[in-house]
């Protein structure tokens, strides 16, 4: 069987990150009216599900298409001419509207303190279910879409993402979906995220999402109680297997078909419907698949690495579970190539430069690669 082609679709948007020179002043001195400070040159750079996930599945070597929103401006060239570098045909799914600007973010990283961004949402904040035509899906067969958090239309619109996946299964793909954390004070947090999941997940095949989100989106209180633990260094926020395979059980009530919660430094943990009529819908499964699919319950910690970035490794865990998927594999192979997507990410710096080939991947695994000793104990099944 030839790998599943992907459309990797979402929030994308343009980091443009000045460099300050070695002994720069103080951000209080920085920002000062009327004051000019040299700089180094600004490192452009794409971000977003769009750029993090689909990258890294170009990287592992799949047949892969980008569908993100941009404007007709300089911004947009920039991330068009980015993805062009790697493969001219990555951007005949993205969508151009002259109408909006690009999204971009300006980080700003003076020497000594944590990061500021000055974010743009732009064209990700018109993104909307009808912009997804069935032309863009011609000839694929797996649909990714991330961060409907960060996109207006998906937490403003109850029904919207509803519309958005009920309208590419009717096109006959296998659907994916991730998510991102809102800030809980802004729209996006205070939107009614279980009943706009209880409304789309009965047409979404694959849900990944951070366990962090899950548990905000269905337990709004308790989920800043994690996030509290968690900003402490708690492992998992507090939370323990039970809880983890609770949220899973939630979700599958509500439809899905696979989950794969990411547990962050703890891994990820896989749980299927026991349901091979909902299996089969996905059209990604054999009934031969279907049976040994059905009910799996995996857990897979983390393999050592030496971390010297996590930007974009939770996008690059989806990618590693969507690339096993594509390539036929069993749920337990599935969570363990995500993790080790995932792993492999965070030694380089950036989102996806870490990530290799998939045969290289796999003889890493082969050659016996080491595992991390997860801080939460887990009874499922080790995958």
């Amino acid at each position: 069987m030839s790998d599943l082609k992907i459309v990797a679709a979402g929030h994308v948007c343009l980091d443009i990150i000045p460099t300050f020179l070695r002994g720069a002043p103080t951000l209080d001195a920085v920002m000062q009216p009327g004051k000019l400070v040299e700089m180094g040159p600004a490192v452009l750079s794409t971000g977003g599900s769009v750029s993090n996930t689909g990258l890294a599945l170009k990287r592992l070597g799949l047949p892969v298409r980008l569908m993100g929103k941009i404007g007709d401006d300089a911004f947009g060239m920039a991330v068009r001419d980015h993805f062009r570098r790697l493969d001219e045909t990555l951007v005949e799914t993205m969508i151009v509207d002259p109408a909006v600007a690009t999204s971009y973010t300006v980080v700003v990283n003076p020497p000594g303190i944590d990061r500021i961004f000055l974010h743009c949402p732009g064209a990700n904040d018109t993104f909307g279910a009808d912009d997804v035509e069935p032309s863009l899906l011609a000839g694929m067969q797996l649909f990714h879409f991330g961060y409907p958090p960060l996109m207006r239309a998906f937490y403003s619109r109850a029904d919207e993402l509803a519309r958005l996946f009920r309208a590419v299964k009717a096109c006959g793909l296998v659907t994916s979906l991730d998510m991102a954390l809102p800030d809980p004070a802004s729209p996006a947090g205070q939107a009614d995220w279980r009943g706009i999941l209880e409304q789309a997940l009965p047409s979404v095949d694959i849900f990944a999402p951070s366990l962090d989100e899950i548990v905000f989106m269905l337990h709004r209180e308790r989920g800043l109680a994690v996030r509290n633990k968690a900003a402490e260094g708690v492992p998992m926020g507090g939370l323990i297997e039970d809880d983890v395979r609770a949220l899973a059980g939630e979700l599958l009530a509500m439809g899905v078909a696979v989950v794969m919660l990411k547990l962050g430094s703890q891994g990820a943990y896989l749980r299927v419907t026991s349901d091979t009529r909902r299996l089969a819908s996905c059209g990604c499964f054999t009934e031969e698949a279907c049976e040994r699919w059905a009910d799996a319950e995996f857990y897979a910690p983390c393999f050592d690495a030496k971390v010297a970035g996590t930007t974009g490794s939770g996008d690059c865990t989806v990618a590693g579970l969507l690339a096993g998927v594509a390539k036929g594999l069993g749920p337990a192979e599935c969570v363990r190539s995500a993790v080790a997507v995932g792993s492999a990410s965070v030694e380089q710096p950036d989102a996806t430069s870490g990530v290799p080939a998939w045969l290289e991947l796999d003889a890493r695994l082969r050659a016996g690669w080491g595992r991390e000793k997860p801080k939460v104990a887990f009874r499922a099944p080790w995958a």
